[in-house]
């Protein structure tokens, strides 16, 4: 496997996608984290409805990293072919 083949290109490309899909969903998650824990700061009663929202938007951040993961897999084991 040269790295002129599709093969050599996706052995490249897959983990390098894998691998800015979950940093783009570490920074998401990490400023969704940030912004709740301020609002929660600024207006304590509110905490639960605060936290509650950012705990579906953290799920719905890490889906999309789920995501990226099946794709790269259905690359990988050659599911789904470039051909």
């Amino acid at each position: 496997m040269t790295m002129g083949t599709p093969q050599g290109i996706l052995a490249l490309a897959l983990p390098l996608a894998l691998a800015i899909a979950a940093f783009s969903c570490a920074f998401g998650l990490s400023r969704a984290v940030a912004a709740a824990m301020e609002a929660i700061a600024r207006q304590p009663e509110a905490g639960q409805k605060i936290q509650g929202a950012m705990i579906i938007g953290c799920g719905f951040i890490e889906a999309l990293t789920i995501y990226a993961l099946v794709v790269v897999l259905l690359f990988g084991f050659g599911i789904i072919s470039i051909h």
